[in-house]
C-alpha cells in the first residue's frame, strides 16, 4: 500500500505511520524542539540523498517527498550545524542529520556533502494538538543506574567510538556477559545503537528514549531528561553496559553532564581519537587516564608510540585481531572486581 509519508528514524518512538494525523503550519510562537513536522524535499541541489528510516534503513529520497522528521539542534564540528530556530518565514531548512533532525543549516565544513533541502509543510497534528516527541516517552519508576559501564568517549565525532563499542561488546558477548548498549549524548542516529545491538548487545538505548533529537539541549532540562534515560535502563538486568558519549564531552551535546551522571558506574574508559594531541588535550581537559586509546590516532605503529610516549597510556588498534588478546585481557581486569559472576 502506497504511504504518502516517510518516517524517518526519529518517529521511532511514536506510531505515526498507525495514526490518523493532518500537516497543518502552525505560528513560529508555538514551535519548539522535538516537535513533529512534515517537510517536502525541496528542488535546490541536493548531494545526501538519503534519509534514516524507524527500520534504520537508508531511504533514497526525491524531490517532493514528504518526510516526517522533528526540529532540532546540531553543532558538528567537522560537519555541519544548524538550528530549527533560525528557520526563515520562506520555510526553507535541512536535513542536519539522516535520522530526520530538521533545522537550518548555520555553517557546513567544505568537505561534508551537501545537506537535502527542505521546505517546511506543518506541524504533525493529533486530534487538533501538535505531536511532540515528549508526548511518546513512557512513564518509568525512578530506579538507581548500578550497572558497571564500559565508558566510550572520543575527542570529537567521527573518532571511532561507533567501531570500538561494537568491538568491545562483542567480546563481552564472547565471555558469556549480558551487555546493554547506550548512547547518552550527540544527535541522535539509530544505526550507532543498533550497530552495538548487531555485535551482540542484549538491550539498546539512547536519548531518543527520552523524546530528544539532540543532547545540544539546556544541561538542566537535559539532566532531568538522562535521569529518566538512566532509570528505563536500569530497568533491564545486563552484567555490563557499554555505553557511548557522542561527539567529545567538551562540545555542546552535554556529555560532561552524562560522564558525571554515570561516574560512580565507570569501570573502564576507552578514548577514541584522531589525533594523538588531542588525546593529550581532552585527558588534561577532564583529567581523564583511561584504560586505553583506540581509533584512527592508533592506524600506525607511529601513532601508537606517540600517544604512548606523549601521555603515558595505552594504545590499541581494535581493527587488528593481535589487538584483541590485550583487549580482553583490559576487559577482565577492570570488570572482574564488579561483575556479580566474574569472567574466566
Amino acid at each position: 500500500m502506497y504511504a504518502p509519508y516517510i518516517f524517518s528514524s526519529l518517529t521511532r518512538i511514536a506510531p505515526l505511520d498507525a495514526l490518523p494525523f493532518t500537516a497543518e503550519a502552525l505560528p513560529r510562537a508555538r514551535w519548539a524542539t522535538g516537535d513533529y513536522v512534515v517537510c517536502e524535499i525541496d528542488p535546490h541541489p541536493s548531494g545526501y540523498k538519503h534519509v534514516e528510516l524507524t527500520t534504520g534503513r537508508m531511504m533514497p529520497v526525491m524531490r517532493g517527498d514528504l518526510v516526517v522528521g522533528a526540529f532540532g539542534k546540531r553543532r558538528a564540528t567537522l560537519e555541519a550545524t544548524g538550528t530549527w530556530e533560525k528557520v526563515g518565514d520562506d520555510g526553507v531548512m535541512h536535513v542536519l542529520t539522516g535520522s530526520g533532525l530538521f533545522g537550518l543549516r548555520t555553517s557546513k565544513s567544505p568537505f561534508a556533502s551537501k545537506l537535502i533541502h527542505l521546505k517546511y509543510r506543518g506541524h504533525v497534528l493529533l486530534d487538533g494538538q501538535k505531536a511532540t516527541m515528549s508526548q511518546f516517552v513512557p512513564d518509568v519508576p525512578d530506579r538507581a543506574f548500578t550497572t558497571p559501564v564500559v565508558l566510550m568517549v572520543g575527542t570529537s565525532m567521527s573518532a571511532g567510538k561507533t567501531t570500538a563499542a561494537r568491538v568491545i561488546v562483542r567480546q563481552l558477548k564472547n565471555m558469556g556477559l549480558t551487555v546493554l548498549g547506550a548512547k547518552l549524548a550527540g544527535a541522535g542516529r539509530l544505526r550507532d545503537i543498533q550497530s552495538m545491538a548487531d555485535a551482540g548487545a542484549d538491550r539498546i538505548f539512547d536519548f531518543v528514549d527520552v523524546g530528544l533529537p539532540s543532547t545540544v539541549h539546556p544541561a538542566g532540562e537535559y539532566q532531568m531528561l538522562l535521569r529518566r534515560l538512566l532509570s528505563m535502563m536500569a530497568g533491564v538486568e545486563a552484567d555490563v553496559a557499554v555505553v557511548e558519549i557522542g561527539s567529545s564531552p567538551l562540545e555542546p551535546y552535554n556529555g560532561d553532564v552524562a560522564i558525571e551522571a554515570i561516574r560512580e558506574n565507570i569501570r573502564c574508559t576507552v578514548l577514541c581519537a584522531n589525533d594523538p594531541y588531542a588525546v593529550y588535550g581532552v585527558m588534561n581537559a577532564f583529567k581523564m587516564y583511561p584504560s586505553f586509546v583506540t581509533g584512527p590516532a592508533t592506524n600506525t605503529r607511529a601513532g601508537v608510540e606517540l600517544i604512548e610516549k606523549l601521555c603515558g597510556v595505552r594504545a590499541l588498534n581494535l581493527l587488528k585481531p593481535e589487538s584483541l588478546d590485550e583487549l580482553n585481557y583490559i576487559l577482565h581486569q577492570e570488570l572482574n572486581n564488579f561483575l556479580t559472576a566474574p569472567v574466566a
